[in-house]
This record gives C-alpha cells, sequence and structure tokens, in this order.
C-alpha cells in the first residue's frame, strides 16, 4: 500500500473513532433578510438617525452618520448612553436609503467575546419590495475558526435574526414574524 493511501486510511480511522474531534468550523457569513412592511425610506430613518433606532432597537440610542461616527445603543431603560452597557458601532460606509455597514470598536462589559469581536463587521442592505415595503438584508462577516468567534457568530445570528423581528413589529405590531428568513 502506498504511504498516502495508508495515511488516509489513518485519517479515517481517527474521524471515525472520535468524531468529536473534527469539526468543520463555518466561517462563512451569516444572513438574516425578510420583508419590513414600510418605504425604505422609513426604514432606513429607523436605522440612520437617533430617534428612529430609539423607536424600536434600544431606549438610549444616537447615530453620528458619517464614516467613522458613532451608532451607540444601550438597552437597558435604567442606564445611559455613558453607561457601562453601552454598545460602541463605528459607520464603516454608508449609501443612503440602501446601505449601511458598522462594526463594534467598544462592547458591554459582561459581552461574551472579546477577542473575537474586532474580526466581524454587519452590512444592512435596503431594497423597496413595492411601494410601501422594504427588502431588509442584515449580512455578518469576519468570523474565524476559533472557539469563541464561532460562538460568536452563533449569538449574531440569533441576535440579527430578534433584530429584524423587532425592526418588522416597528412598523406592523401585530405582524406575523414567521416572514423573517434566516
Amino acid at each position: 500500500m502506498r504511504p498516502i493511501g495508508l495515511a488516509l486510511i489513518l485519517i479515517l480511522i481517527l474521524i471515525l473513532v472520535n468524531p468529536g474531534h473534527v469539526r468543520a468550523q463555518d466561517t462563512g457569513p451569516i444572513v438574516a433578510e425578510g420583508v419590513v412592511e414600510a418605504p425604505v425610506e422609513a426604514v432606513w430613518d429607523a436605522w440612520a438617525t437617533g430617534d428612529g433606532l430609539r423607536s424600536w432597537l434600544a431606549p438610549h440610542a444616537e447615530i453620528d452618520l458619517r464614516i467613522g461616527g458613532l451608532m451607540r445603543t444601550n438597552y437597558n431603560a435604567q442606564d445611559t448612553l455613558a453607561g457601562p452597557g453601552t454598545i460602541h458601532n463605528e459607520v464603516m460606509s454608508f449609501e443612503p436609503g440602501r446601505m449601511l455597514s458598522i462594526r463594534v470598536v467598544r462592547f458591554p462589559q459582561r459581552f461574551p467575546f472579546p477577542d473575537a469581536v474586532g474580526s466581524m463587521w454587519t452590512v444592512i442592505y435596503f431594497a423597496a419590495d413595492g411601494p410601501d415595503r422594504t427588502w431588509l438584508r442584515i449580512v455578518g462577516l469576519g468570523f474565524q475558526p476559533d472557539e469563541q468567534s464561532q460562538q460568536m457568530r452563533a449569538f449574531f445570528a440569533r441576535g440579527n435574526a430578534q433584530t429584524l423581528q423587532q425592526l418588522q413589529r416597528r412598523f406592523v405590531p401585530e405582524m406575523d414574524v414567521d416572514r423573517t428568513h434566516e
């Protein structure tokens, strides 16, 4: 038997005997997308203005919509934007009414993925789906194969889907969120 063939057989035996140690790590993007029952301009304003963010995302929120500007959010109504629970996202790029990209530059004190968050970013796409509907696509990128990044990927996959559902409910409170797709 050739040495390469023997090596492949040994690798297969190791995988079969101990499958838990050989896992494929998913470093691809995470995507949450769905229809928001509102015109693109209204959905854009909900993301790109402080009043808009406070209307659905967090009780404390502001955004400085410029390259390098900050989107600051704090989900605790008893806290402030100066508090330890505030998330700082830097605006990486934007095209008004069409796209916004952000990355976390400061996270809350108890954020469970401090080492992994520096490599990821989020892109939000807005597209008209008729005169009073918007197709929204939230894409998380930059995940790595290490365990912390993989856990963070799962965390943001759930979180981005919930974010989309909150935004949908902002415009149609009784909306059936099954129209949201991951």
